[in-house]
């Protein structure tokens, strides 16, 4: 058991990377090179909402990078608008613009692609739910230790 226990953060940091090379490779498909994965991945993860930035960064999905600098460079190079939030004058709301939400669609059609190859190699809707909840599972046993200490409950 503990063979695979260590090998899972590796997997799981493995195919987070993998997930943005998938990012990448669609962006250079549709010919766009100004932005990388991890920027078309924030840009999905923003999708039609408008957002603060505070939320961005709590969600915590981007690995390695960071997020202010990814949403100037966004929003410098059209894909982002920002305002002031009308509560904070000091909080920022980030929507997409149109040429973002064009990748993003471009990015929804690769995920459902994905997929359905996915499917295709046995994997049905039942098994992704497990895969799911044991992932959910892994991260409530390590968020209980990092709030509990070794004392998990």
């Amino acid at each position: 058991m503990n063979k695979q226990y260590f090998e899972l953060p590796r997997l799981i940091e493995r195919l987070h990377r993998r997930f943005i090379d998938v990012l990448k490779t669609e962006l250079s498909r549709i010919g766009v090179r100004d932005i990388n994965g991890v920027q078309a991945l924030l840009l999905t993860n923003i999708g039609e909402e408008k957002i603060t930035i505070r939320d961005l960064v709590e969600r915590g999905y981007y690995l390695g990078s960071n997020v202010s600098y990814n949403i100037k460079k966004l929003t410098d190079l059209g894909y982002l608008d920002q305002e002031p939030t009308p509560h904070d004058r000091r909080s920022v709301t980030v929507g997409l613009t149109e040429k973002a939400l064009r990748i993003v669609r471009s990015m929804r059609e690769v995920q459902d692609q994905n997929a359905i190859a996915f499917s295709n190699h046995g994997a049905g809707p039942e098994d992704i739910d497990e895969i799911c909840q044991r992932l959910r599972a892994l991260e409530r046993t390590w968020s209980d230790y990092i709030n509990y200490g070794t004392e998990v409950v």
